[in-house]
């Protein structure tokens, strides 16, 4: 078994990594370039709020950065699949890329979830 697809920090980590080498493969396009600029804010945020919930005390704290990652990782996924569909060649990579990031989305709602429900 891999221990890091159950580890959320090194899978977060890996879903922006894999993202940042899939966006430096597509074109240069003008538009393709807005949305790129999206998407690295987006991505690199879920990252940092990762960290940042992974260092606090707080029970609030915590449920606030990962509140944080979940809502970077839908925008995150929103703008790969945009690029995947104006950039059809790479549009199985970008599927690939969606597919992880909602599965990651899901584990982090069901850590905000059960953080809530503990007394």
């Amino acid at each position: 078994m891999n221990d890091n697809k159950h580890n959320i920090h090194e899978r977060i980590y890996q879903f922006i990594l894999k993202t940042l080498r899939f966006i430096a493969k597509l074109p240069k396009t003008f538009t393709n370039q807005q949305i790129i600029g999206q998407l690295i804010r987006s991505v690199t945020s879920m990252g940092a709020n990762d960290q940042e919930a992974n260092g606090t005390f707080m029970r609030a704290d915590f449920i606030h950065c990962y509140t944080t990652v979940r809502k970077e990782g839908n925008e995150s996924i929103f703008w790969i699949r945009l690029l995947g569909d104006c950039n059809s060649a790479f549009s199985n990579e970008a599927k690939l890329l969606v597919q992880e990031g909602d599965e990651i989305v899901r584990i982090v709602t069901t850590i905000i979830f059960n953080t809530k429900k503990q007394k």
